[in-house]
């Protein structure tokens, strides 16, 4: 496959093998709730030992984008969120369609540019597992604020990965008074953030919804990646 025709086809159940015997080489097929796939690029790590399944939900094709709006607005339907927050910056694109999807007019974006208006007690450093070394700032748009107060808010990104820029946006929402009442996104990759959001709060990972999982890979001897166990 060519890097661009990835997240562009939502394919049916069993369509592609689960845990090949000589494992995943090009792709990893990330499954719905309902069985139907997706295949995901595979990401190898820095060590030359591990990968990691990747998702760029901006560049996914129209059709792929709501149907995973879709399935994690139904999957988080339960908590009965008033409003969205979003991410920056890919977390934006699937928290937009999931409040559409949950029937709300709006959506509340965080952002990581400073407006003039904006203040300083109203943001936290971030940075992302995709922008190595790279630390900017997360801002609350403060005339925001009466959309969020009082209000069960859901915070979604589009991948949650090491859990850092999801406890950046948690401790940003708490400087506001706010706590969401769920954390909405389209990937988990791998477990490992589950330790970071423990460390927040022990209910936090228990709070989080997605709409499928990926593990981490390893390279086996046949040159091929399978899931770490």
């Amino acid at each position: 496959m060519r890097p661009h025709d990835f997240w562009q086809e939502i394919h049916e159940p069993a369509t592609f093998e689960r845990q090949p015997e000589a494992g995943y080489r090009i792709f990893f097929p990330a499954e719905f709730d309902d069985g139907r796939q997706l295949r995901l690029p595979i990401r190898e790590l820095s060590d030359g030992k591990h990968a990691l399944a990747s998702l760029i939900i901006n560049q996914a094709s129209f059709a792929v984008e709501e149907a995973l709006c879709a399935s994690l607005a139904k999957k988080v339907a339960e908590y009965e969120p008033d409003v969205v927050v979003g991410l920056p910056t890919l977390g934006l694109t699937l928290a937009r369609g999931a409040a559409k999807e949950l029937g709300h007019s709006r959506y509340v974006p965080l952002g990581t540019s400073r407006k003039f208006w904006y203040r300083e007690d109203l943001s936290v450093p971030l940075t992302s597992i995709t922008s190595p070394g790279h630390v900017k700032r997360l801002y609350v748009d403060p005339r925001m604020l009466p959309v969020l107060e009082n209000r069960r808010v859901l915070l979604v990104d589009d991948v949650i990965s090491s859990g850092t820029s999801i406890v950046a946006a948690l401790e940003l929402l708490a400087q506001c008074g706010i706590s969401p009442v769920a954390i909405g996104a389209a990937m988990l990759q791998t477990d490992r953030w589950k330790k970071r959001l423990a460390d927040v709060n022990a209910e936090w990972p228990e709070r989080v919804v997605g709409v499928f999982k990926t593990p981490l890979l390893t390279r086996g001897a046949s040159g091929g990646w399978t899931p770490e166990v």
